[in-house]
């Protein structure tokens, strides 16, 4: 389905259960060969969010390649907004089946999951996402964050109406407005990314961006290298800081662009 000939890349993913959680509901895919990398986080204050992660990191990739090989199929270059809406229609399905999957069984009733993918196409990386997990760029000495997290505190935040720190340090803040397995329509944000030579991206779950500062992460991730040592540090790291939820992150370093 996918075209990645115009890129040289290395791809790694770590995953870690922290220092607090009895589990880990995080859940990560790469498929390099698809260049197409995927991360879930299982909703932990909901049933079954290990299940919902799971769900989701098995069936988008399916519904991704049946909404985007059907414009690939063409001969032609799809249009970003014809990416953008095949995208969000792969993951509103998917989503649906989650939630109605939870409707049928008591015991996974509510059962939700984040996710962030990003799917490399020629010489752009598409990136996608419901709920708190991030996808940062790095290039050139600096780290950006693509992603904006669908919080209640997000949202009240681009409002003026509370704080960073608030945010960061009152519960009721962090409650997910959207995510997969959500009631009605779900509508993923989806960006791209026009690649370069030397760029890095990484997806995480909040474990990480919770417990490490920005400056710090993006320090890591300039610093080492190899995209498996950067995601052994950066899960180093979080843990070092209290490990206090699951710990997830895939880093792709683009290395030449033809």
């Amino acid at each position: 389905m996918l075209g990645t000939e115009s890129l040289d890349f290395r791809v790694a993913m770590g995953s870690d259960r922290g220092k607090v959680r009895q589990d880990n509901q995080d859940v990560c895919a790469v498929m390099a060969e698809k260049g197409l990398f995927i991360l879930s986080d299982g909703m932990g204050g909901h049933r079954a969010g290990d299940v919902a992660a799971r769900r989701v990191v098995e069936r988008l990739p399916a519904a991704l390649e049946e909404e985007i090989g059907g414009l690939l199929d063409k001969g032609q270059a799809p249009a970003g907004e014809a990416i953008r809406q095949a995208m969000q229609r792969a993951t509103a399905q998917v989503s649906a089946q989650i939630y109605a999957e939870g409707c049928q069984d008591p015991e996974r009733y509510g059962m939700g999951a984040t996710v962030v993918l990003a799917l490399l196409l020629g010489r752009q990386a598409h990136i996608l996402h419901l709920g708190d997990s991030r996808a940062y760029l790095w290039r050139g000495g600096r780290l950006r964050q693509l992603t904006e997290d669908h919080t209640v505190g997000a949202m009240l935040l681009q409002l003026n109406q509370v704080t960073v720190e608030d945010v960061a340090t009152k519960g009721p803040l962090q409650r997910l407005l959207r995510c997969m397995g959500m009631a009605g329509d779900a509508k993923a944000d989806v960006y791209t990314v026009a690649l370069k030579a030397g760029d890095r991206l990484l997806l995480c779950s909040d474990g990480l961006n919770k417990m490490v500062e920005e400056g710090e992460i993006g320090a890591i991730v300039g610093r080492e290298a190899a995209p498996e040592r950067a995601c052994r540090e950066l899960i180093a790291a979080a843990n070092a800081a209290g490990g206090q939820d699951n710990i997830s992150a895939i880093v792709v370093a683009v290395d030449t662009i033809s």
